[in-house]
């Protein structure tokens, strides 16, 4: 994945001037591009379902995604700033990572949804706790819920009992998933968006390592709890 070549726009608020947190504006625009993201990959996983049953299921939680985005899109418009604005900077990479780990199949759909949504929506939790209320509050409530999980979770375990080789190559799948995730949370993090790095210093915790320590720990459970191999 490579990193926007061009600056993004400088988030402004009411009647132009520069809003008095842009770390906030940072992490919004990130969560926001995000959901609007998740809801246009669920749609389109949701034609790989087995069953109608599960496609309805997929496609349920695609239109929660919406509506989480409009939450975002709406407190950003409280702020004096145009949501395109401050998901700008993430569009590019974010894609890319999306369009690099396109899954074959409903197994690497939802293997995708459990692992790669899993971890990043862990990143997001760290660094939001930073926040103010009733910012934090509303960052946490559009992270995916844990029926999707749930959800994603028990679908990797009924494919794996169906044919046990099946955790191979999911297991396979989902260590490029979370080295991808990692870099793409890597590139956040960096110092070419300031603002969110500061947010991240603002909590009682600043390692960065250990942010990532974390991280890794909470997958390594992640993928245990499924059956799938590190």
């Amino acid at each position: 994945m490579s990193a926007p070549s061009e600056p993004a726009p400088t988030p402004t608020g009411p009647a132009g001037g520069v809003v008095t947190d842009p770390a906030l504006v940072d992490l919004l625009g990130l969560v926001a591009f995000g959901e609007l993201l998740a809801f246009e990959r669920m749609a389109a996983d949701a034609r790989l379902a087995p069953d109608l049953r599960r496609r309805a299921a997929l496609s349920e939680m695609a239109a929660a995604e919406i509506r989480n985005y409009r939450r975002l899109a709406d407190r950003l418009g409280d702020l004096g700033v145009l949501p395109d604005d401050a998901m700008a900077v993430y569009v590019e990479p974010l894609q890319a990572y999306h369009d690099s780990t396109e899954p074959r199949d409903w197994a690497e759909a939802v293997t995708k949804a459990y692992v790669g949504d899993g971890i990043t929506d862990d990143f997001i939790r760290e660094i939001a706790g930073a926040l103010a209320e009733p910012d934090r509050r509303l960052v946490l409530e559009v992270l995916h819920e844990s029926r999707y999980a749930d959800f994603a979770a028990a679908e990797i375990r009924a494919a794996i009992e169906a044919d046990p080789r099946v955790a191979n190559r999911l297991s396979m799948w989902a260590r490029r998933l979370v080295g991808e995730a990692l870099s793409q949370a890597g590139r956040v993090a960096s110092a070419d968006r300031g603002a969110l790095t500061a947010l991240i210093a603002r909590g009682e915790q600043v390692d960065v390592q250990g942010l990532f320590r974390r991280l890794t720990a909470a997958h390594t459970a992640r993928m245990g709890a499924v059956g799938l191999n590190n």
